[in-house]
């Protein structure tokens, strides 16, 4: 299999609030040194893309020493939160941007949907986009002419398509430029987040279309997106953008547990500062039956959650504790809930039954709540817990979803 795209070493260096560097003596110094072939001498004192903390450099590192392969017809997902640096990662395949430090190899030619309208001139009707896009492309008329129907009938748009697209809706304009990044002969797809723009009927179909130009027609796709379910569907490979970084590069089902894992910052939730409301979680763990605090259990073990709950001395109603247990792609599989009487200091605990949840990793949900009345507190997923299939009937598939649920039902035979 034959290499389609190959990442050595990326890195890109932003200055902060400006264009350019800011000062006349700052693009000097700049000039001087790639002149000499020496290194940016602002690059020594380039930070982590950390947003959550408060730097002392106004030059950031957006991306930094990234290395990976893509082979030609692979679906690789690119995961991370937001201001990871994926958009930057991408801007640089797509060659919008040039890298600080690093190369970037590319065999054959790209399609980019990095955000809406990318592309397109606003002053241009959509069938006049669709032409210039393959111009840009390097396509000739006549070859864009073969595919010009399947575009406009895949796209949706064909009423408005001699219209200006300055005029479109958001949701037709993504529409428009997802069919033309599709559909013309490029060896390289690219798509950011921008799919989530549109509605749920075409996701699906655009899901459905670059799996199709994957398998069948042989083409790499690099896919950004925060929809898990739908990376997990789509790709067989990932990677995990952490701060600018490269966090983990591996199979699409452990990048996805990875990540999920690694948004938990401690496997005990603690809030020691009263938040004002009438009653709030202070503390959520998880345990087995024995009382050991851990977050990894056997496929035969109960999984106990632990909640400490305080509440305000003028708090005098019954309310109710809720668990909602998700599966790795985020996915609600049940909830849980259970009243009780007013407590200023209250201690409660729910065990989930061994030979339930099947191997993977999960993530809980917990909330206080008034029925049909008020949610006194949500929070979303504070904790995450792993099963491990150790041996049960099961366990020859492995990493294969098979769901989520082992259910003992009744079986019959004549």
């Amino acid at each position: 299999m034959r290499t389609a795209i190959k990442v050595n070493n990326v890195s890109k260096l932003y200055k902060l609030g400006e264009i350019g560097t800011g000062t006349l003596s700052h693009d000097l110094n700049r000039w001087w040194s790639r002149v000499r072939g020496k290194e940016d001498p602002y690059a020594k004192i380039g930070e982590e893309n950390d947003r959550t903390k408060k730097g002392n450099s106004n030059y950031v590192w957006s991306i930094r020493d990234i290395s990976f392969d893509v082979q030609q017809g692979e679906v690789l997902g690119v995961i991370g939160k937001n201001g990871a640096g994926k958009s930057t990662l991408l801007k640089i395949l797509s060659r919008v941007t040039g890298p600080t430090k690093g190369e970037v190899y590319v065999k054959g030619r790209i399609a980019s949907l990095l955000e809406v309208g990318t592309g397109f001139h606003p002053e241009l009707t959509g069938k006049e986009n669709i032409f210039l896009n393959g111009a840009i492309l390097g396509m000739t008329k006549s070859e864009i002419r073969k595919k010009f129907d399947e575009i406009v009938h895949f796209s949706g748009v064909e009423k408005y398509i001699d219209t200006p697209v300055k005029r479109y809706s958001s949701g037709m304009y993504v529409r428009l430029a997802f069919a033309v990044a599709a559909h013309l002969e490029s060896e390289i797809l690219i798509v950011d987040e921008v799919l989530a723009v549109g509605d749920l009927e075409f996701q699906k179909k655009c899901l459905g279309k670059m799996d199709d130009v994957a398998s069948r027609e042989g083409r790499t796709i690099l896919f950004v997106s925060h929809n898990m379910g739908a990376v997990k569907n789509l790709c067989k490979k990932g990677v995990i953008l952490e701060n600018g970084k490269l966090a983990f590069s591996g199979g699409i089902n452990e990048t996805i547990e990875r990540y999920i894992t690694s948004q938990i910052n401690s496997s005990v939730y603690t809030n020691d500062k009263n938040p004002g409301k009438p009653a709030f979680i202070k503390k959520l763990h998880l345990s087995d039956t024995s009382g050991e605090t851990k977050n990894t259990f056997d496929f035969f073990e109960n999984v106990r959650v632990n909640i400490d709950i305080a509440a305000s001395e003028d708090f005098s109603q019954a309310f109710n504790v809720g668990v909602l247990v998700k599966d790795k792609w985020g996915q609600k599989l049940f909830t849980t809930t259970q009243s009780f009487k007013t407590n200023q200091q209250l201690q409660v605990a729910v065990t989930m039954p061994a030979r339930l949840l099947l191997g993977g990793a999960y993530s809980i949900d917990a909330a206080l709540f008034i029925p049909k009345s008020v949610t006194l507190e949500y929070i979303k997923d504070v904790t995450t817990f792993t099963i491990v299939d150790s041996g049960s009937e099961l366990a020859i598939f492995g990493d294969t979803d098979i769901g989520s649920f082992k259910v003992d039902c009744q079986w019959e035979s004549q």
